[in-house]
Order: C-alpha cells, then sequence, then structure tokens
C-alpha cells in the first residue's frame, strides 16, 4: 500500500496522498477484521502521550490521518516524511462517494434523535447509492450497548460512522474492535450536526490557512487556554530534535 507511517514525538501518523486514499481504503477492504481511521490533531497527539488507551488505538488503526497544520510542521521540524493533512469533513464526503460508486453500506451512530433522522434523510438524498442499513442515537445507557455492537455486528456495515454522544468515540470504537466484524469505523464529532444542517462546517479556505481554531475559540473562548498545552507541544518538539537519538 501506499502509506508510510512515521513516528512524531513517539505517536503514529501516517503518510499517505489523496488521491492514493481511495485505493489504499479499498485495499484495506479486502483484509479481515474491523479497520480503524482515526483524525489526528495536536490535541490528540498530546493526549496519546499520556493516555495508553488512546496510545494503542493510534498503533492499532489502519490509518492515522494528520488534521492539523502542527502536526505538519512538526514533522517537517524533525526532518520526517512530511504527511498529507486532512479536513475531517472534505474526507468523510469523500469516503461516502467511495462507497457509493461501489453500492456498499453504512451505520450511523450518534447525535440525538432528529438530528440522526435528519443526517440519514440528508444522506440519502446526496448518496442516493449507499444502503444505510442501521442508525441509533448516541448519548445511550450502558444497558443498551451490548444489544447495541451486536446489531452493527450482524448489520455489518462495510463503514460505521461515530458522531457526537459516544464518549471517548475512538476508544469506545477500539476497545470494541473485535465485534465489529469487517467495517471500517470512523469517528468524527461533528459530522451528523453538519449534515443535519445543525452546525456549519469550517471553510475549506479557513482550514487551508490553518485557522480553524479561531473558530472553535469564538464558539468556546475557554479554548484560548489551549495555548499552554500548544506551547508544551513546540517544546517538546525542540527537545526531542536535540536530544531525542
Amino acid at each position: 500500500m501506499d502509506v508510510t507511517r512515521i513516528d512524531l514525538l513517539g505517536v503514529p501518523v501516517d503518510v499517505v496522498k489523496p488521491e492514493d486514499l481511495e485505493n489504499v481504503l479499498f485495499e484495506l477492504n479486502t483484509q479481515a477484521g474491523t479497520k480503524q481511521i482515526v483524525f489526528l490533531s495536536v490535541w490528540g497527539l498530546l493526549r496519546a502521550r499520556r493516555n495508553d488507551t488512546f496510545m494503542q488505538c493510534l498503533k492499532g488503526a489502519a490509518l492515522v490521518l494528520p488534521v492539523s497544520k502542527s502536526l505538519i510542521r512538526g514533522a517537517a521540524f524533525l526532518k520526517k516524511p512530511v504527511p498529507v493533512r486532512y479536513n475531517q469533513f472534505s474526507t468523510i464526503i469523500s469516503l461516502l462517494g467511495s462507497l457509493e460508486t461501489r453500492y456498499k453500506s453504512l451505520y450511523l451512530l450518534g447525535g440525538r434523535k432528529r438530528t440522526l433522522m435528519e443526517s440519514e434523510r440528508n444522506l440519502r438524498t446526496t448518496f442516493p447509492g449507499i444502503q444505510i442499513v442501521g442508525r441509533y442515537v448516541g448519548y445511550f445507557p450502558k444497558t443498551v450497548e451490548k444489544d447495541l455492537v451486536s446489531a452493527i455486528y450482524k448489520s455489518n456495515p462495510t463503514m460505521l460512522l461515530i458522531s457526537e454522544g459516544v464518549k471517548n468515540g475512538e476508544c469506545w470504537a477500539y476497545e470494541r474492535r473485535n465485534q465489529f466484524a469487517s467495517s471500517f469505523v470512523v469517528y468524527y464529532k461533528d459530522a451528523l450536526a453538519i449534515f443535519s444542517s445543525r452546525k456549519k462546517r469550517v471553510s475549506q479556505a479557513t482550514f487551508d490557512r490553518g485557522h480553524e481554531i479561531w473558530n472553535e475559540i469564538l464558539q468556546n473562548p475557554i479554548k484560548v487556554f489551549l495555548i499552554f498545552p500548544y506551547l508544551w507541544y513546540i517544546l517538546l518538539l525542540v527537545c526531542w530534535r536535540l536530544f531525542k537519538k
């Protein structure tokens, strides 16, 4: 496969060109078992360094795709192969388009009932070739989880898309990876909110400039304090370059 996995501050990140992504995914689809795709931000990288479960999730993922410009700059600073940065929403749309052309199936998990229903309706309109084989709301009680996981396994979707309302989304999927047959599993918290038009996606121009954090700060001013973990990330890069063999 046209994928190179690099080590960035001890955390795995994959280098894969956008034009190769579809072929890589459907080559993976021929392999047995669950294939998890993880979108990794700089905050996710820092989380993995202190959370062993998330680190193992990344190490076991089929693809770890960077979404933060800081990760791209960090790889270049450490003289590693430089990965391509992926826009989460655009990548999800591309994946859904690939599913449609192959008449594959999808399971939706997350969101409140109305958000989920509106998302499903809009997806059926936009991607009529995709078979939506199931859906379940987020924020579900622990008591229904066994039946939910069983339902996902029996429906055996090509892709399980997890959104808001599933606590520790990536790790939730990782810890149940042996119970999802041979599906792709992707977590994107805002997916259903955007599909249902309840939330605006970040424009491509804003994403290309790497300014999406400002949108988040406007929505939640307390995120201005992310400057401190970001400075820690910069310090780690400098130390890694100076002292790590």
